[in-house]
């Protein structure tokens, strides 16, 4: 266990209730982001270039698929991979978001739905990052609703011909392998997920550029034309919605610790400013509103984190419900976004600049608020759950 007493920032001595086993991991995985993202992140954001040289690292320090068990994978508990999301989005979230899309989207596809042959064939090399893995769901037409996907698989003798276009696809065009989510001609089943490996015809993705969010992070638009692949590309277990959306909760799970990271981020710029920064004389630590900011992003990084243990030790004793991860998602990035635009008032003009991490938090969270949810859908989820009746259309 930790005192976190001499942390003035844990006040609520948060560090208390982790482990000594969460508490090295969390601090390995701090030390990985403080000696190799944080003095190349402005860079990498200012120039738009995902580190692609970074996926074996991460392989190394054990965060890709780090929640799945086998298959090369580290095998860690929840709470330690959402301290390890927290951690790498207090560098960057286009960091963090390559870390969920390889480990909580494209392999939690493969190792829940795929064959025995599939997990052999592309787990190990995932978690190492010696492969990159991309998970094809959101369309130019449907992002919230999936269900109206138009991206259609048909049956042919000898396997499928897959068409249609995909949109805001993270790292597809550096991807060795796509999950695809199509629909099928079989009502029974509905929606189906394949594995679309690099360089099959008729595959075409294209970065989305300009950005003014994520800049250190790959998003692509996909076209399929007449893509064939044979019988063994279909994920055998993923039937209906149901293989997609147990994807985007672990996602989505992530998220909840990792927006806290960028907040804690923001709030620690702002706070050493105030404290070195001079105005009439005294620091502008020594202004009642100056203080008044920096208290109100504390209280909120201190709840949000606290959410997000709670959250996780459900979810590592078997009892998270998806109305929870909603709830985590919801509140933890709306905060986050609040804090890093607070902060940034503290560093004034110099807050505009790639110097200090607020305002690129702030335009990355805008991202991480829409993708794997918007506010809305997350708030109709609850609504849902809270009054009984569905609200997601008319």
């Amino acid at each position: 266990m930790s005192d976190s007493t001499t942390n003035t920032s844990d006040v609520l001595a948060l560090d208390s209730l982790l482990t000594s086993e969460e508490l090295a991991l969390r601090e390995k995985v701090r030390d990985y982001t403080t000696q190799r993202i944080r003095p190349n992140i402005a860079r990498w954001y200012e120039d738009a270039v995902f580190p692609q040289e970074i996926a074996p690292e991460l392989g190394e320090l054990g965060v890709l698929g780090m929640h799945l068990e086998g298959y090369g994978c580290p095998g860690r508990t929840a709470v330690e991979y959402g301290l390890a999301a927290m951690e790498l989005e207090a560098g960057d979230s286009g960091i963090r978001t390559f870390v969920s899309v390889q480990g909580s989207l494209a392999m939690t596809a493969i190792y829940k739905w795929g064959s025995e042959e599939q997990k052999e064939q592309w787990l190990p090399r995932m978690a190492a990052g010696e492969l990159i893995g991309c998970f094809a769901l959101t369309e130019p037409t449907a992002g919230s609703d999936p269900s109206s996907m138009a991206t259609f698989a048909r049956a042919t003798s000898d396997g499928w011909v897959l068409n249609g276009a995909k949109r805001w696809i993270g790292l597809a065009s550096i991807a060795d392998v796509m999950v695809v989510w199509a629909q099928t001609e079989d009502n029974a089943a509905g929606i189906r997920g394949f594995l679309v490996p690099a360089g099959t015809p008729g595959v075409t993705a294209t970065p989305i550029e300009p950005k003014l969010s994520m800049r250190a992070s790959i998003q692509c638009d996909i076209k399929f034309d007449d893509v064939r692949l044979g019988p063994e590309a279909i994920l055998p277990g993923a039937i209906g919605l149901r293989g997609p959306f147990s994807c985007l909760n672990e996602a989505r799970y992530g998220i909840a610790w990792g927006a806290m990271g960028a907040a804690r981020d923001s709030y620690e710029a702002a706070l050493e400013y105030a404290g070195s920064r001079l105005q009439f004389g005294r620091p502008l630590a020594g202004y009642q509103l100056t203080q008044e900011k920096l208290v109100n992003m504390l209280l909120e990084i201190q709840k949000g984190t606290m959410l997000a243990l709670h959250l996780g030790r459900l979810k590592d004793a078997g009892h998270l419900q998806p109305q929870q991860i909603s709830v985590g998602k919801l509140n933890n990035v709306r905060e986050a976004i609040k804090i890093a635009r607070e902060a940034r008032t503290i560093l004034g003009g110099n807050g505009v600049t790639l110097d200090y991490s607020p305002l690129r938090h702030a335009n990355n969270l805008e991202s991480v608020r829409t993708y794997e949810g918007t506010d809305e859908v997350h708030t109709l989820i609850l609504g849902q759950h809270i009054t009984g009746v569905a609200a997601f259309r008319g």
